[in-house]
Order: structure tokens, then C-alpha cells, then sequence
């Protein structure tokens, strides 16, 4: 296999196989690959906005932390009757989306475990709700398992479902609970949610729906490299299913498993960390593998803002969001953090001009 052959392809926007992806990945000189990465990124943009890197504000909101899935790398559920569970209440949902809109936000990640006791109906009045006392708030919420979970206990198909969701104010859908998109990873990590092709099929269903979605990736636990570029060709394919009046996946978002003190840290043993040229590699292949979706995002939150820099050079063109209030990674170990103007002065010091976004990926 000739690594120039393959460049080429993916310079011209061709997928490239899931062989030619594992073998890259294994075999390329990163300074190449993010080389090769980075022209990617410049072909897929406008020349004006080569040089423009999106942030934005929002807030992460959950639900709850009850959670009945329990998957073993969450250190962040619990059962519903520890001391530690809660469910948030309305004045505290209004409470934390007025402090999101004085600091200049208006978009609120929502989510939380897989309670039983909330069915459709309660996501529906939630999102009504806010939606009214709010307007102008931008509902990202949910993901896909959560959907899947919702619709389950609805019985409902995914397309009803989300349709209901959306009608109440759901805006768009997070790419939570991807992990890794092959089901034998799924039934070591998280067996109690839904399968990878479940997964895929909720988000076609809002691609169906036009609902702007993200997909993501949780890797360095149990998967194997070849896995992970199976992860990318399910993502590219289902991309490549979507309505012509659609943006589908608006954005692909990786980042490594943090393991302290995880179930799955203790069942087997220590997890080498990924180091900052594994995380930049992973970039690099993400982007020569994803030719269908425009955005890739360097997730400084578990990475650190240097590691996050180096990305913007190699496929990345997208920093996140300052992310007020983060609960779910942190708690197994992740704990970086920026404010607006640090995010703004970091993407300066990478060398591109900081532009603020909304959730589909437009500038504002």
C-alpha cells in the first residue's frame, strides 16, 4: 500500500477505505498527515474563512444523574436512590440559563442519564417550557441513546419521536453516546444502550428531520485502531445518507477516554493515557477520512489548550465552546478549562481569528 497513493485520494475528497485508513494511521509520519489534513480542511472551506477558527458559549445542563444504563466508564451516574442522585428543578434550570444569557450565550447542551421514570412526555413539556421562558434559547439536547431510550419506552418509532421533540423545541441533536460505533466495544463499555446501528439509525432520522446533529468519538479504552477508523467509515456512510436539504453531522468531535476511577479502570486495570501526538493523529485521520463533513473540533477540554492548538493546524478548524458547567468528563479526570477571553486569545496565539458561531456551525 503506497501512503502517496492514498494521500492524493483523500486530496481529492475521495473516501478512503478502511484499510487505507488503519494503514495511515499506523504508518504515516504525523508531520505529513497533518500536512495532508490541513489542505483537506482549506478544500472543504470558502478562502475567506481558511483563516476563521468557531467558538462558542453554552452551558451544559443535566438533567439528572440517574442514570439506569450505569456504562463503565461513568463516573458520573448514580441510582436512584443514593444520596447523590438529583433531578434538576425548573427554577434551577431558569436560574442557570439566565446566568448563560448574561454572559452572552444562548445555547444549553441538555443532558443526562437514562432515568425511567422520564418519558416523552416530560422532555416535551421541559423543552416547551424553557422554550417559553426563554426565546431565543437554542435547545442542543439529548443524543441518540437517549433517544432511542425515550422512543423504546414510547413505544414509538426514532422519526416520531424526534419529530415530537423537535415540535417542542428541540433544536439540535449531540453526538453523545457514540463512544465507539462497533458493538463489540459497545458490549464491553456500555451494553446497556442502544446498538451502533440503533445509534446511526436515530441520527438519519434527524438528518431526515433537518435537525443539525454532531457526531463524536470516545477512544483509547477498549477499541482497537482499525475500530476506531470503523467508527469514521459509519459515520461518513451515514453522512452520505442524508437528505440533499440537510447539513446531517455539522461537526465530528474526538476525544480520549479519561479513566480515573472508572468502573472500567478497575475491572482492567490502569489505561495508558493518549498523549498529545496520538490525539493530533487522530485529528489528522478523522479528517482524511471524514471528506462529508465539514467541521472537525479539537476538544481542549480533555487535551489541554496547546494540544488543542496544534489540532487547528492539522484538520481541525473549530476550538468548542467555553462549556459552563461540565460535569460527565471532568468527573473522570479531565480538568482544563477557558474562559471567553482565553478561548479568544488561544485561537489568536495558533495564528487564525477567533469567530463566535451557533450550534449548526455558522458564523454570528
Amino acid at each position: 500500500m503506497q501512503i502517496n497513493t492514498i494521500y492524493n485520494k483523500a486530496l481529492d475528497l475521495q473516501p478512503i477505505t478502511i484499510d487505507e485508513g488503519e494503514y495511515l494511521f499506523n504508518n504515516a509520519p504525523l508531520a505529513e498527515l497533518s500536512y495532508i489534513a490541513n489542505e483537506i480542511k482549506n478544500k472543504l472551506r470558502p478562502a475567506e474563512d481558511r483563516k476563521k477558527v468557531g467558538w462558542i458559549i453554552d452551558r451544559n445542563i443535566n438533567l439528572s444523574n440517574i442514570c439506569s444504563t450505569h456504562c463503565k466508564f461513568c463516573n458520573f451516574s448514580r441510582a436512584s436512590n443514593s444520596d447523590e442522585a438529583y433531578v434538576t428543578t425548573m427554577d434551577e434550570y431558569k436560574q442557570k440559563i439566565g446566568e448563560l444569557f448574561a454572559a452572552g450565550g444562548r445555547q444549553v447542551l441538555l443532558q443526562g442519564g437514562m432515568h425511567k421514570k422520564f418519558g416523552l412526555d416530560f422532555y416535551c413539556n421541559l423543552f416547551s417550557e424553557l422554550k417559553r421562558s426563554f426565546p431565543g434559547l437554542i435547545l442542543h439536547a439529548l443524543g441518540p441513546a437517549e433517544v432511542a431510550f425515550i422512543s423504546k419506552t414510547a413505544n414509538l418509532s426514532f422519526y416520531e419521536t424526534l419529530k415530537r421533540l423537535h415540535e417542542s423545541g428541540l433544536d439540535s441533536l449531540p453526538g453523545a453516546g457514540a463512544e465507539i460505533l462497533v458493538d463489540r466495544v459497545r458490549k464491553i463499555v456500555s451494553p446497556a444502550k442502544c446498538s451502533a446501528a440503533d445509534w446511526l439509525e436515530v441520527m438519519h432520522q434527524a438528518h431526515v428531520l433537518n435537525l443539525p446533529t454532531s457526531a463524536t468519538m470516545m477512544f483509547g479504552h477498549v477499541e482497537t485502531v482499525r475500530e476506531r477508523i470503523e467508527h469514521l467509515a459509519a459515520l461518513r456512510e451515514t453522512q452520505s445518507r442524508k437528505p440533499d436539504y440537510s447539513q446531517g453531522f455539522v461537526t465530528f468531535i474526538p476525544w480520549p477516554f479519561c479513566s480515573d476511577g472508572t468502573r472500567l479502570e478497575k475491572e482492567l486495570g490502569p489505561f495508558a493515557p493518549i498523549e498529545g501526538d496520538e490525539y493530533v493523529r487522530m485529528i489528522a485521520i478523522s479528517r482524511l477520512m471524514l471528506n462529508n463533513i465539514r467541521n472537525i473540533q479539537a476538544s481542549w477540554l480533555t487535551v489541554g489548550k496547546s494540544i488543542g492548538q496544534v489540532c487547528l493546524h492539522s484538520g481541525a478548524n473549530d476550538f468548542g465552546s467555553i462549556m459552563m458547567e461540565e460535569h460527565v468528563v471532568s468527573a473522570a479526570g479531565a480538568n482544563y478549562s477557558l474562559d471567553s477571553n482565553e478561548m479568544v486569545v488561544a485561537i489568536r496565539e495558533a495564528g487564525f481569528v477567533p469567530c463566535r458561531r451557533n450550534s449548526r456551525y455558522e458564523f454570528v
